[in-house]
């Protein structure tokens, strides 16, 4: 029986657009771009593409990465660019808003214990809260075992937006886990009888370490650290110090970096450089006894997002550089550190054009970024070859 035309040329139509797909597909990854530095010229060359919205990438021993996607999906891809299939076993996520699954990090002793930790918004009736879990990497069956909740965040519920959910795991192994203000209770950010706008200290198993400023304090979360953040989307540990350093967005202007120190207070709201999206003011004023000052704030807003203090050997002219990633602001700053003091800050791959939401140092001592789009890619930050 002979084959209608009109079903050949359909046939035709639909394998020549699959071949250009394909041709696309593989001719951006590896695709290089070059910009200029401080540290001279760069190379930025696509690893990954097609992700939706990637939010947190951590590495694995192997070279592989661990990726979210703020729709709920985590991937493992490769040093050569291959995704693989969603992991199973990933508690459902709230993709409303700004939240979804968000961070991801690995535990200290993960080459051990294969475990992992992250956080994601997750739904109640009437809203959603971030909560954090720890799970097992089973790579070889695609999936995650033993996941268990470790932390709910406690307060009134967030309609969509200001989860912060960053994760850091300090040298004696707790966890400081970032928690926003859920946007339309900015006051609770001074409560400390919930978690919103708050950084807090637990176990790797959720229980509340010894040395929580609060833990004992009538009417006051043991777990909280800090207090005062607005919507904390950038937190690591100083490898100088120790210490947990965190970024949070401002409103309309007044992103802020800052440490942030045991039992400290970050001022939001009553104080910031900030004023509401209205163009109404927010704050009492920009400084007040008992509340910490930024070490930077950016006025208009960059929306920072992701950060990591460089180590490695690549960029030997930016060892001890702080890198954020920049939403708004479409590039990634460099921050030079004089200790606790920004003594500079540089802007970098603005003629990138791209939003950039994570910024991790790879195991190669290469800058690793994740663009946050609906075809979001991995790239790898290098110096370029001469």
């Amino acid at each position: 029986m002979k084959t209608p035309v009109g079903l050949v040329t359909v046939a035709l139509a639909v394998a020549i657009l699959l071949a250009v797909s394909f041709l696309i597909a593989t001719s951006t990854r590896g695709q290089e771009q070059a910009f200029g530095s401080s540290a001279g010229e760069l190379e930025v060359r696509t690893v990954a593409r097609g992700l939706v919205n990637p939010w947190a990438l951590a590495f694995l021993p192997d070279g592989k990465m661990l990726v979210t996607e703020r729709p709920g999906r985590m991937r493992l891809v490769t040093a050569e660019g291959q995704i693989s299939p969603p992991l199973k076993g990933v508690p459902e996520a709230w993709a409303s808003g700004q939240g979804g699954l968000l961070d991801v990090v690995t535990d200290k002793s993960f080459a051990q214990n294969k475990t992992i930790y992250f956080c994601y918004a997750e739904r109640s009736e009437g809203g959603g809260r971030t909560t954090a879990a720890r799970a097992k990497l089973n790579d070889g069956n695609g999936r995650l075992d033993e996941v268990k909740i470790i932390f709910r965040q406690q307060g009134p519920l967030s309609s969509g937006n200001h989860y912060g959910c960053r994760i850091a795991q300090a040298d004696d192994g707790n966890l400081f886990v970032a928690l926003g203000d859920h946007f339309t209770y900015r006051d609770e950010a001074q409560n400390l009888g919930n978690h919103l706008g708050k950084i807090v200290r637990i176990a790797p198993d959720g229980s509340v370490p010894s040395g929580n400023p609060f833990a004992g304090r009538a009417g006051a979360k043991p777990e909280i650290w800090s207090y005062g953040h607005r919507n904390v989307q950038a937190l690591a540990i100083n490898p100088a110090t120790g210490e947990p350093w965190e970024i949070e967005h401002g409103p309309r202007g007044g992103d802020e970096v800052n440490v942030a120190g045991k039992g400290k207070n970050y001022g939001w709201p009553v104080i910031g450089y900030g004023i509401d999206y209205s163009g109404a003011k927010i704050h009492d004023a920009t400084a007040k006894d008992g509340m910490e000052q930024p070490l930077k704030y950016w006025v208009p807003s960059i929306a920072p997002s992701g950060m990591a203090f460089y180590t490695g050997k690549l960029f030997p002219k930016w060892n001890g550089s702080l890198f954020l990633g920049a939403l708004r602001g479409t590039m990634l700053v460099r921050l030079t550190l004089n200790g606790n003091t920004v003594a500079s800050e540089e802007r970098l791959l603005q003629n990138l054009h791209e939003r950039i939401r994570d910024v991790r140092q790879g195991p190669d001592g290469a800058l690793w970024l994740l663009t946050d789009s609906s075809n979001g890619r991995v790239l790898r930050v290098t110096p370029a070859a001469k």
